[in-house]
């Protein structure tokens, strides 16, 4: 245990951790600048380009997989070298697939950009492991969730000024008509510039005090842990909802192409990918108000004051780059429709995942049946309601597996995978304008948004047949 004295000298610690959670979200959104750039310095199609999300979530999917293995059967490993030495490892992988980036811009080669981009999700996927456990016992536990909670709003504002920061590095200030005059070369910067902070706050975690923290819970042997429907329906709503997640944006640089909905070139996509990622962030920062011992009348102010500030902060960072945000005024009634479902939804995990999929799959149809910012703006609107998805999906799937919690819990961080299997897919369908385009291709999403409200529907009749509580409160999202 640590003792209260000691928990109240571990707030620099806290800090520096909450920057690993900015950086693993600066890097996931900035992928999203780099898919058109990719396609056009490479002559790709789409779904070619969809692989720079395959290798940035495959690399999720094997470090898991590598970690319950061995965890399975030698024990937890983090155990012998130490968490913090987890969390520097976790950071210098990640800094060595940046630099990858150098040798990839000389070679003028695809391969070895999605190489170090699997190294990078190499070293995050450490680090999810690591900074969870460290986040919580770096204070109170009973405000552990608060800390995350406050955690996962850094990362999503990581993942909201990561594409405005990279496309500022790479192009500079916003000039309509510009053109594309950057190539390849100027990504060396940027990802050396990442490799630096990744190993300065390698070096800082070294020097910093920070709690010993193991993990006395074992992996349970053998497939019991399958006896359970809700989890085995779980890891694939798991997979299906991160897959959707990245495949919108991932699509959205194509998407912006076409004459009908905006017809920008991939040196503009930025500030639409940030905004995106932005609603992520304002679903997550109003869902985490539930941390606070707050009135009733005070929560429903913030309820609506909150996402709208965070949509003023999204506005603010594209501001800074010279982008003119006057069309995205009006997703301000997306999001006042937002406001109104999670109301609705009441902060309940099968309650909100019915809503929030049926609200999203509507939003998908009324994209696919206009065009211009109606269309555009229905897409984007996908980050709202996916934003408190996983801890909705994640809490229904492993209530009730007692001893089989922490396999159940690898088992559906493993099923990130999906954010390398479902982006691939849309751009597939976008490469085949006979049958669908890339506008069309947008019933990928559509598809993945049915069968999330299908999970929140029928994992409350399973947990009911088992007596469990499904409706406990849920938190922000990671």
């Amino acid at each position: 245990m640590i003792s209260d004295q000691k928990r109240s000298s571990y707030t620099t610690a806290f800090v520096v951790i909450v920057f690993t959670f900015f950086f693993w979200g600066f890097v996931a959104a900035s992928n999203g600048v780099l898919i058109p750039m990719f396609k056009k310095n490479f002559a790709l199609t789409q779904f070619q380009s969809q692989l720079v999300d395959s290798a940035f979530y495959l690399a999720y999917f094997v470090g898991s997989l590598i970690y319950l293995i061995i965890s399975t059967a030698f024990g937890d490993p983090l155990n012998k070298i130490g968490y913090k030495n987890g969390l520097i490892i976790g950071l210098i992988v990640s800094a060595c697939g940046a630099l990858l980036f150098v040798p990839a811009v000389d070679a003028v080669s695809y391969g070895l950009f999605l190489s170090g981009l699997f190294i990078i999700g190499l070293g995050f996927a450490l680090l999810q492991i690591v900074a969870n456990p460290f986040v919580i016992n770096l204070g109170d536990p009973a405000n552990g969730s608060s800390r995350l909670n406050l955690a996962g709003g850094i990362n999503s504002l990581g993942t909201t000024i990561g594409p405005v920061l990279l496309a500022y590095a790479l192009y500079g200030k916003v000039v309509p008509g510009k053109g594309e005059i950057l190539g390849l070369g100027n990504l060396k910067v940027p990802y050396v510039g990442l490799a630096v902070v990744l190993v300065a706050l390698a070096i800082i975690i070294a020097i910093v005090k920070m709690p010993f923290i193991k993990n006395e819970e074992k992996i349970e042997k053998g497939a019991g842990v399958f006896r359970y429907p809700q989890l085995t329906l779980g890891m694939l709503a798991i997979f299906i909802y991160v897959g959707t997640e990245v495949t919108i944006q991932s699509n959205l640089g194509a998407l912006l192409q076409l004459p009908d909905i905006k017809g920008i070139d991939h040196t503009m996509v930025d500030k639409y990918i940030s905004l995106y990622w932005g609603s992520l962030m304002i679903g997550r920062m109003s869902s985490s108000l539930n941390t606070f011992k707050l009135s009733s009348s005070a929560k429903a102010v913030l309820s609506i004051i909150v996402p709208y500030a965070v949509f003023g902060i999204i506005l603010f960072f594209n501001k800074l780059r010279g982008a003119d945000v006057h069309d995205m005024y009006i997703y301000a009634i997306w999001i006042a429709l937002f406001i109104v479902v999670k109301y609705i939804g009441q902060e309940k995990p099968s309650k909100t995942l019915v809503l929030f999929g049926v609200a999203a799959m509507v939003f998908m149809i009324v994209g696919l049946c206009t065009h211009g910012d109606v269309a555009l703006f229905s897409f984007i609107s996908g980050g709202l309601f996916c934003s408190v998805m996983w801890p909705c999906i994640f809490n229904l799937a492993i209530a009730g597996l007692g001893k089989y919690t922490n396999q159940g819990s690898s088992l559906l961080i493993m099923m990130i995978l999906g954010g390398a299997v479902i982006p691939p897919l849309q751009g597939k369908l976008a490469d085949m304008p006979s049958i669908a385009g890339i506008h069309l291709s947008y019933v990928v999403p559509l598809a993945g948004f049915a069968f999330l409200a299908y999970y929140g529907f029928i994992v409350r009749r399973i947990l009911q047949k088992q007596g469990i509580d499904y409706d406990a409160n849920i938190g922000a999202g990671n």
